[in-house]
């Protein structure tokens, strides 16, 4: 079972696997950024000049001037804010997860075609059937090829 277990860690998957891990979470970070630090203040700016992502609703009926304050608080609230960031973040994630894997799938496809280009048969010259490249007697007039 070691040896098995071993094996598998060794292989390419285990390590292809974290790359693409390591690579997910700081693609994630950047999209969180990009929202955070670029499309969000535009937006906010368009809403009157609210920070939008300080947008939040108290669950305890008291006034907060701020989301810091309301975490100092220790106060529940509904962050409609940080939650429309992290839509817009992931959507973003997702198109572009989409077009890796459209990309992907279209050289993926691409390649059986390349393969497919190397003929595996041949065709019998007594019998004009089609034959294994390998045949050396035609198994339908049995010719000798």
């Amino acid at each position: 079972m070691f040896a098995e277990f071993k094996k598998f860690l060794i292989g390419g998957n285990v390590i292809d696997m974290a790359v693409g891990f390591i690579f997910g979470a700081a693609f994630a970070t950047v999209v969180k950024s990009l929202v955070a630090n670029i499309i969000m203040p535009p937006v906010g700016l368009l809403m009157g000049g609210a920070d939008f992502s300080s947008l939040f609703i108290a669950l305890d009926g008291k006034e907060y001037i701020s989301l810091a304050a309301l975490d100092a608080a220790g106060a529940p609230a509904i962050k409609l804010g940080l939650f429309v960031n992290d839509v817009i973040s992931f959507t973003i994630l997702g198109f572009v997860m989409f077009m890796m894997v459209k990309a992907y799938n279209k050289l993926k496809a691409q390649e059986p075609e390349a393969a497919a280009a190397v003929p595996t048969t041949k065709v019998c010259p007594e019998c004009a059937m089609e034959i294994p490249l390998a045949a050396h007697v035609c198994p339908h007039c049995r010719s000798v090829q």
